[in-house]
């Protein structure tokens, strides 16, 4: 072979190499520090997000359209469709098209710094024939909010109403679509509400303010609630001082999530008592809704609380009672770079008999899988997906685990539950690093997956933390099958 052609094969056969490697464009960011890893799961689309540290993504069907709306913590980024810098808020992207995510619009939020402006949390109703967001505006900074927006043109979003204003800590709600009922993440109020029945002076990070927001324009207050003994007046010691961090309202039942990452507690609460029950923040009016309360050990906190109802267990058919149970998927948030805390984890707890709700497994990711505490930022889960669509409902529950990236978690035998696939995005030129003190300062590069939720397509989104982006991924191979795909 001369040497023209050995050249000549070599330019060919490069060629040929890069086109099985590519993948859509907007998937192929440049790699910094780590490249993606994955076990039956594919990347599909990404969407740097204007380089904004992401926090909660919320998948929402409209007029034939899938679109994203994304919450950011604080922080400023510049928007090229306004050509300004703007404070973090929400991104709006329609993904319709999952390979070809499309930006359409940036909400921008309250300033501040990671933990204090921004507008992290994102929910999203059909209302009246619109198409309504409610968000939070800044967070663990006094004058904080909760705002509703008009997006029925999610290109050109329009302020539409403020629910409820200077609070602190506002954080991750709950937004009933078919009755309006919004469940708010908030701190105590910097001054009295004259909507309030009771005086302000919660003795809690956060509690929960709910609203009626069947007409979003025109918000109604309906109760302060959380633990008796954080209630204002209230004295002794103090249940869950860091307060609620979560609700997930499934049928007649309101799943509260408390402690964060310590000190946790899972709250189960009938949710009719809750909404028609008497309002005045007493410890008896408090205790009156719930149904039972389960403690967890004091270094595991509630993040997410995510009910997962009516699971058949296969190996039980041949039992003559109780194949089927109910479940409670619990985690608890890492919250220390380069694990410099306590091992966090996710628990499967059994609610068959809800007023004795009892914990009968445990997922986690060993760290000797991939040497996740040297990586640099969290290890460890911080959310479970919120998605009840019936592709992965009782199969699949899929957890953030920040520099471990999204944990597909096969629950379909809640007893013994196991990891089926994951993926940990590649980090990027806009990649953040995270830093550690121990006598001199170290900073590393490393993928921060925040939040995931899932679509009735079968699509998972992954919300970066460290500014990476969105990134969309597909199961693949015997995840895949579990859930009926190919």
């Amino acid at each position: 072979m001369t040497l023209l052609l050995r050249r000549l094969t070599l330019i060919v056969l490069g060629l040929a190499l890069v086109s099985l490697g590519a993948g859509p464009a907007s998937s192929q960011a440049p790699t910094r520090g780590h490249a993606a890893e994955a076990h039956d799961m594919e990347l599909v689309g990404h969407d740097d997000l204007q380089g904004r540290s992401a926090y909660q993504p919320t998948i929402h069907q409209q007029r034939g359209r899938v679109i994203a709306y994304v919450g950011h913590h604080g922080g400023k980024a510049r928007n090229p469709l306004t050509g300004t810098e703007e404070d973090n808020g929400t991104s709006i992207v329609d993904v319709t098209d999952p390979a070809r995510p499309r930006y359409l619009a940036h909400i921008p939020g309250m300033p501040g710094g990671p933990e204090q402006g921004g507008a992290q949390m994102a929910r999203v109703c059909d209302r009246m024939g619109k198409t309504y967001l409610l968000r939070t505006f800044g967070n663990n900074i006094p004058g904080s909010a909760h705002e509703v927006w008009d997006v029925t043109d999610p290109a050109k979003p329009a302020k539409a109403s403020t629910v409820a204003s200077g609070l602190t800590s506002t954080h991750k709600n709950f937004w009933e679509c078919d009755t309006g009922t919004a469940y708010l993440i908030s701190g105590d109020l910097v001054k009295t509400d004259p909507l309030q029945l009771g005086p302000s002076g919660w003795r809690t990070w956060r509690m929960t303010k709910i609203y009626d927001l069947s007409d979003p324009i025109r918000p109604v207050f309906v109760r302060d609630f959380g633990l008796a003994g954080q209630q204002p007046g209230s004295t002794g010691p103090i249940p869950v001082a860091h307060g609620v961090h979560g609700p997930i309202v499934l049928g007649n039942r309101v799943y509260f999530a408390y402690g964060t990452s310590g000190e946790g507690l899972l709250q189960i609460v009938d949710r009719q008592k809750l909404l028609s029950g008497p309002k005045e923040p007493t410890a008896a009016n408090l205790n009156a809704p719930e149904i039972s309360r389960l403690q967890m050990a004091p270094n595991w906190g509630g993040h997410t609380a995510f009910p997962i109802l009516r699971v058949p267990i296969a190996d039980w058919a041949p039992n003559t009672k109780e194949q089927t149970r109910d479940f409670v998927f619990l985690v608890s948030e890492a919250i220390a770079n380069e694990c410099r805390e306590s091992r966090h984890a996710s628990f499967v707890v059994d609610i068959t008999a809800e007023t004795r709700p009892f914990g009968v497994a445990t997922f986690q990711v060993p760290e000797s899988k991939g040497n996740f505490c040297k990586r640099g930022g969290r290890f460890g889960p911080h959310s479970s997906s919120e998605s009840f669509a019936p592709i992965f409902y009782r199969k699949l529950v899929f957890v953030a685990y920040f520099n471990g990236g999204v944990r597909a978690v096969d629950v379909r035998d809640p007893y013994a539950p196991r990891e089926a696939a994951f993926y940990i995005p590649a980090t990027t030129e806009r990649t953040g690093e995270r830093c550690v003190t121990n006598g001199t300062r170290s900073c590393k590069v490393a993928i921060q997956t925040n939040n995931v939720e899932a679509d009735e397509r079968g699509f998972v989104y992954l919300a970066d933390r460290a500014n990476t982006g969105l990134h969309i991924v597909r199961l693949t191979g015997e995840a895949a099958r579990i859930t009926g795909g190919n």
